[in-house]
């Protein structure tokens, strides 16, 4: 596969000047972070169409709401903690509760985003607290291409949009050109029902590798993108929930308030299975990508080895 985009940050703003073109009320609100979300030439070529906030992403979040009541369509974009812990107050009642069409990016989202700054800017919370707001979509793209696309559905999706990326050095799993599913999941293995996993971000790649580890040792499993967390309508997750009642969930994320919590969620009110959440539970580190993925349980291995321990019980 031809990788189109170094990263989710690049993919965003590709987005933004291929649809800037045909979308001419969209705008990009920043505080002090247009360079950080590789949107330079966005500014350079649509200076009136780029809001500089300076470091306060209260005062971009509020910007952004008051843009949107005149009928522009902005998008923040800096990192999802300082968007979501600075501003949650901003994000809630001057977006969530009026229902203003305002766009976020939010990046380093997970371990892996923010390997190089560490727990700083590691943002391992900030879906848990975007899905406690109604009105937002949640999109949780798993490469750089899905990120693309999350943008583009995004301008067409009515009210807030939370979209999750990422540092820059995410893995491409889909082929260029995928529509974001709009039913909230993609099955992208399908060996059999011993279990179904879950995933959603940027650790899918390594579900999927854990997935042909355990067919060598004989379990077949099913392998899911989630890519809209906490959607309005669930009924095609819910059909692949079907086909096991041992159900996995792998998330960079807290294992509160993520793809785990909301799998939980629908199991308990549509079909009882048993659900193996892997997931953070501690706070992270700096260190390379893949090596920090590794030490937090989830590499290949590690996931595969839960999936048998606990399918052994």
């Amino acid at each position: 596969m031809t990788k189109k985009y170094k990263g989710t940050r690049e993919a965003f703003a590709a987005a933004m000047m291929d649809m800037a073109e045909e979308v001419k009320n969209l705008v990009i609100v920043c505080p002090d972070s247009l360079k950080a979300m590789r949107a330079v030439d966005f500014g350079e070529k649509y200076p009136e169409r780029y809001v500089e906030c300076g470091i306060a992403e209260q005062c971009a979040v509020d910007v952004a709401a008051g843009l949107a009541t005149a009928g522009v369509i902005p998008f923040v974009g800096t990192y999802g903690g300082f968007l979501t812990m600075r501003a949650c107050e901003q994000m809630r009642t001057f977006v969530g509760y009026t229902n203003q069409n305002v766009k976020f990016i939010g990046v380093n989202g997970g371990l892996l985003g923010g390997e190089r700054e560490g727990v700083t800017h590691q943002f391992y919370e900030e879906l848990a607290i975007v899905s406690s707001f109604p009105n937002y979509t949640i999109f949780t793209p798993s490469d750089p291409q899905q990120c693309y696309e999350a943008c583009k559905l995004a301008v067409k999706t009515p009210g807030p949009v939370y979209i999750r990326a990422a540092s820059g050095k995410e893995p491409d799993i889909f082929e260029e050109g995928t529509p974001f599913s709009p039913t909230g999941i993609t099955v992208l293995k399908d060996y059999g029902s011993d279990a179904v996993l879950f995933s959603n971000g940027y650790v899918l790649d390594r579900v999927l590798a854990a997935a042909e580890l355990l067919k060598q040792d004989g379990i077949n499993v099913t392998v899911a993108d989630i890519n809209i967390l906490y959607g309005k309508d669930p009924s095609e997750i819910l059909k692949v929930m079907a086909k096991s009642d041992q159900l996995f969930t792998v998330e960079d994320h807290n294992i509160n308030g993520g793809v785990g919590s909301y799998i939980s969620r629908l199991a308990c009110e549509n079909k009882p299975a048993f659900v193996t959440r892997i997931a953070l539970t501690t706070y992270g580190e700096s260190g390379p990508a893949k090596e920090l993925a590794d030490a937090y349980g989830f590499s290949p291995e590690a996931i595969a080895q839960k999936v048998k321990a606990t399918l052994k019980k």
